[in-house]
């Protein structure tokens, strides 16, 4: 089976932090990219707080640096190599059908002290707050989320693709 390298990279694609401070929360949270050259996992860490209506810390990833669409339909779902606290995660799909940003197709996971290989199809994600069903030709951007509950986040990324 082909697989595609989303992160590493060539350098273009580029993690940020978003957290629910965007919308009044106050979780907070950090996140550590390596250096160029180095080769360690990106690292988010952080207090998810669901006071203030919030509840969720992320780290996202837009596949084209214009932030339009990635066309992964020749894949069928995302790769990750994953450790973390024993907490579970979620991952984000949005596409270039979505203009909420709640909006997105959900998957979670356990991020377990051990590095660990997963295989998410994307036949399994579940749409959130939209009816579009999902179109991986319109594939935007990939979010790892620590959401929902209150609890101390701690998720390291060594590696993503499609597959």
């Amino acid at each position: 089976m082909t697989e595609h390298e989303l992160w590493p990279d060539d350098g273009k694609r580029r993690w940020r932090l978003i957290t629910d401070m965007v919308m009044g929360g106050v979780s907070r949270g950090t996140l550590h990219t390596p250096l160029a050259g180095e080769r360690s996992a990106v690292r988010m860490r952080g207090a998810v707080s669901t006071d203030n209506n919030g509840g969720f810390i992320q780290i996202a990833m837009d596949l084209r640096p214009d932030g339009g669409a990635y066309d992964a339909s020749a894949y069928a779902g995302i790769g990750l190599e994953v450790s973390g606290n024993g907490e579970s995660y979620g991952v984000h799909l949005r596409t270039t059908d979505m203009v909420r940003p709640q909006q997105s197709y959900r998957q979670t996971f356990t991020a377990s002290h051990h590095s660990t290989v997963l295989r998410l199809p994307f036949a399994e994600f579940v749409a959130h707050r939209i009816e579009t069903p999902f179109d991986p030709a319109r594939l935007r951007r990939v979010g790892l989320v620590a959401i929902g509950r209150a609890f101390d986040a701690d998720l390291s990324v060594a590696r993503l693709w499609l597959y």
